[in-house]
């Protein structure tokens, strides 16, 4: 059997890197091999630092990368980047030494399009918009005084501690059923819907708080599904939305009868502060003790007077009497004054009254003396005495007329001094 062969190698002595040279070597070789160029992404993640910096990630469907733009850039862009939004950006690949990571220097940035969940965010609020979700008119007043408030939010978030020890501090008498729910990812709006049902089943509750802290516009996605859209304006009691910052708005935040800027305004807004009750109460009450202690002034002064009249009777039947008098002679001067006004209206009545007295049996005997001689004028007998004769038939009814005689008819001739019995011989008319 043949020895094997030993070889002896040289010992491996590679060049040994510190973490900085090695951070600062990949970052000139990655500024030697690309240089400036044009990245086009959407925007996700955006934040402003408080020195002006600005920090966000440019993505595409299936992968991103952190950028920096500082500053002396920001303050020279002729829009304000918001997450969701297409941009091309003019970059350098730079390497970040301290950490190690790589990252875009962004020297100069454009909108390119409004980015795909920006442009699906707006044609699903059309939509709603169109179908009423939004009308002011149906969305409901929230009360003043709930029963107990529902929470709809995940267990494990930031906005949960936020939202309870706002009402904690506020409105610690008021009980808080949560209803946790995944606020973020694929399966959160269909939980969110079953959490928002579970309240609505609950007859005590009177408002529910829709919350979640902020995020990038993929982050709060959640809350821009149309079937939670229409849970929200389905639900049976009043919806409270905050979520994400101030300025982030969402699709819950349009159909909720009420929009938080934050989960902490949103449980302010639920209910009126302890604090302010309690000042509500102190206030009424003093106002209560004010008008009880003016009643009871008021009611004093008049026991006190009617002390005064019942301790002294005498004194006030004096004074009734001495009142009573001078009402006696306001009447006697009243009565004296009325029958002097009707005496002399009626002196000349009187006067008149006197005169026909003495003229009215004249004058009737005047108006007696011309009647009879008119009468007289009229009396048939004078014309009789002139020689006239006034013709009557056997019934004793005047004749005036020769049609009314028949030859042989007896006829009664009546004179001035008597009656003559005539027959008629013939007739002739004139």
């Amino acid at each position: 059997m043949m020895d094997p062969i030993i070889t002896q190698l040289e010992p491996f002595a590679p060049q040994v890197w510190s973490v900085s040279a090695l951070n600062k070597a990949i970052a000139d070789s990655l500024k030697a091999r690309f240089g400036m160029l044009m990245v086009q992404g959407e925007v996700s993640g955006f934040t402003r630092a408080s020195s002006g910096h600005c920090y966000f990630n440019l993505k595409d469907g299936t992968a991103q990368i952190r950028c920096a733009l500082f500053r002396r850039t920001a303050d020279q862009l002729n829009f304000s980047p918001r997450d969701g939004q297409l941009v091309q950006a003019q970059a350098r690949v730079a390497v970040y030494e301290p950490r190690g990571e790589m990252q875009l220097v962004v020297e100069a940035m454009r909108p390119a399009g409004a980015g795909q969940l920006h442009e699906a965010f707006l044609q699903l609020k059309a939509k709603l918009q169109a179908q009423g979700l939004f009308a002011q008119e149906r969305k409901r007043p929230i009360p003043l005084y709930p029963r107990c408030i529902g929470v709809v939010t995940s267990l494990g978030a930031a906005a949960l501690h936020d939202v309870a020890t706002a009402l904690q501090r506020r409105v610690p008498h008021i009980p808080v059923v949560i209803s946790p729910s995944p606020v973020q990812g694929a399966d959160a709006p269909a939980q969110l819907i079953k959490a928002l049902q579970n309240l609505s089943t609950q007859p005590h509750i009177d408002v529910i708080v829709l919350v979640r802290g902020g995020g990038s516009l993929e982050d709060l996605w959640a809350f821009n599904d149309e079937q939670l859209a229409h849970a929200i304006v389905a639900s049976p009691i009043p919806v409270i939305c905050g979520v994400g910052h101030e300025t982030d708005v969402s699709i819950a935040d349009f159909c909720a009868d009420l929009r938080a800027p934050t989960p902490t305004a949103a449980a302010e807004l639920c209910a009126v502060a302890r604090d302010t009750l309690w000042q509500q109460v102190v206030s009424t009450q003093s106002m209560l003790s004010d008008q009880l202690a003016q009643a009871l002034d008021g009611r004093e002064q008049q026991l006190d007077r009617l002390q005064s009249v019942l301790s002294r009777p005498s004194v006030w039947a004096n004074k009734e009497q001495h009142s009573l008098g001078r009402t006696a002679a306001r009447l006697g001067r009243a009565a004296q004054q009325f029958m002097n006004r009707h005496s002399m209206a009626l002196q000349p009545k009187a006067i008149r009254l006197q005169r026909a007295r003495h003229d009215l049996p004249q004058k009737q005997q005047e108006r007696l003396t011309r009647a009879g001689l008119l009468l007289g004028s009229l009396d048939p007998a004078l014309v009789l005495q002139r020689g006239y004769a006034w013709l009557e038939n056997a019934q004793g009814r005047a004749i005036v007329s020769v049609k009314e005689l028949e030859a042989g008819q007896e006829v009664q001739a009546r004179l001035g001094d008597g009656v003559a019995a005539m027959q008629v011989l013939h007739k002739q008319l004139t």
